[in-house]
C-alpha cells in the first residue's frame, strides 16, 4: 500500500510518500518560520494563503522524488485536526479532491496520533505499549499507547502547553520566533545556579501539567534581573532547566505509574538538547525519538499514520470535514 500524507495544521506545509514494503519514499517540508516571526507567532490567515501557494508544487516534488506517479497511489491521507481551521481546510480539500479524481480511499487523520507514532519510522522503533510524552507548541501531554487508536490520556496541561511556554519566554527575552531553539540557545551559555524557577505541579500527585505560573515567574524576574546578555542567558537556562525538570519528572511519574518501560518523545520541544540527556539518563527505560526533521509537523508522519489505520482494516470515507478541535481520547482502534 502506497499513502501520500499532507500536513497543513499550522505553519508547515508537509508532504510525503510511505509504502508498505519500501518504507518512507520521500518527504517535502515547507516552514513558514520567517512569515510568522515578525508578529513573534502564527498568523492564521498568513498560514492559511502560505499553504495554498506551496502544497500542490510540493506534492509534485514529493512525488518525483518518490519516483513515483499519482495513479501510484493507493490512498491520500490528510490532516483532519486538530490545528488552525483554514490551515487544515487547504491540506483537506486538496487530498480529499485527489482522492475523489483517482478514486482512491481518503483518510483524516489525528495530528496528535501522528505525532506518538512518528518514531514508527525509524528504524529502531518501539513495540507496544509504551508511555508517550507529546511536547509541543499546542499540546503538552502524556499518553499511555497499547496499539494505534488504544490510547489513554493519563495528563495533559491545565493551560499553556510546554512550547507555547517557549515561545512566550523568547518573547520576553527579546528572541526570535519559534521560541524553544532560540531560548535553549542562549541557555547554552547561562548559569543554571543563578535563578531557581518553580517546577510547577511536581510537588503534588498526578500527571497533569501547567506553565503559566512559570512564564509569569519568568516575566517578574526578567523585569527585576536587568537586560544585560548574561542576565538574558541565565534567565533562559534557568526557564529551560525548569521545563525539562518539569517534563522529566512527570515521566518518570507516569512510567512508575504504568508499569511500562519504554518512553516516546514526539512533538517540537522533543528535540530539545538537554530534555534528550535526561531522559536517556532515566534508569530501566527505553527512550524513542523521531528523528529531528520528525519532531516539528511533517507530511512523513501523516502518512504513516494514515497507512497504519488502512493497513488494519480502517477504510477511507467520502467526508470532508476537518475538527480544530479534537479530543485524542475520543479515537478507537480501527475496525478490522
Amino acid at each position: 500500500m502506497r499513502v501520500l500524507g499532507v500536513e497543513t495544521s499550522c505553519d508547515e506545509t508537509g508532504v510525503a510518500v510511505y509504502d508498505s514494503e519500501r518504507g518512507l519514499m520521500a518527504h517535502c517540508l515547507h516552514s513558514q518560520s520567517d512569515t510568522h516571526a515578525v508578529y513573534g507567532g502564527v498568523v492564521p490567515e498568513l498560514a492559511s494563503r502560505d499553504h495554498i501557494r506551496r502544497i500542490s508544487p510540493l506534492i509534485q516534488e514529493v512525488l518525483a522524488r518518490a519516483g513515483s506517479d499519482r495513479h501510484d497511489l493507493d490512498a491520500l491521507a490528510y490532516t483532519r485536526g486538530p490545528g488552525l481551521a483554514g490551515a487544515l481546510l487547504v491540506g483537506a480539500s486538496v487530498a480529499r479532491s485527489m482522492a475523489w479524481a483517482l478514486q482512491r480511499p481518503g483518510l483524516g487523520v489525528h495530528h496528535m496520533e501522528a505525532h506518538l507514532l512518528a518514531p514508527m519510522l525509524e528504524e529502531q522503533a518501539p513495540s507496544f505499549p509504551f508511555v508517550a510524552l507529546l511536547v509541543s507548541g499546542g499540546h503538552t501531554m502524556l499518553v499511555r499507547v497499547d496499539g494505534v487508536g488504544r490510547y489513554q490520556v493519563l495528563g495533559q496541561s491545565l493551560d499553556d502547553a510546554a512550547g507555547e511556554a517557549f515561545d512566550k519566554t523568547a518573547k520576553l527575552l527579546g528572541l526570535s520566533y519559534p521560541g524553544g531553539p532560540a531560548v535553549a540557545s542562549l541557555a547554552n551559555t547561562g548559569d543554571p545556579q543563578r535563578f531557581r524557577f518553580p517546577r510547577p505541579m511536581t510537588d503534588r500527585p498526578g500527571l497533569d501539567f501547567s506553565f503559566s505560573g512559570l512564564k509569569t515567574f519568568t516575566a517578574n524576574t526578567a523585569q527585576s534581573a536587568g537586560e544585560d546578555e548574561a542576565t538574558r542567558a541565565d534567565l533562559a537556562r534557568g526557564f529551560e532547566e525548569a521545563m525539562v525538570d518539569t517534563l522529566v519528572t512527570k515521566c518518570r511519574r507516569a512510567l512508575a505509574e504504568t508499569g511500562v518501560s519504554r518512553l516516546v518523545v514526539a512533538g517540537g520541544v522533543g528535540a530539545n538538547a538537554r530534555l534528550r540527556e535526561r531522559l536517556d539518563a532515566l534508569d530501566a527505560t527505553e527512550v524513542f525519538y523521531p528523528r529531528i526533521d520528525f519532531c516539528t509537523d511533517n507530511g512523513a508522519m501523516i502518512a504513516y499514520a494514515g497507512h497504519a489505520r488502512l493497513s488494519a482494516g480502517e477504510s477511507g470515507d467520502n467526508d470532508f470535514n476537518v475538527t480544530p478541535r479534537w479530543d485524542l481520547a475520543s479515537l478507537t482502534a480501527p475496525a478490522a
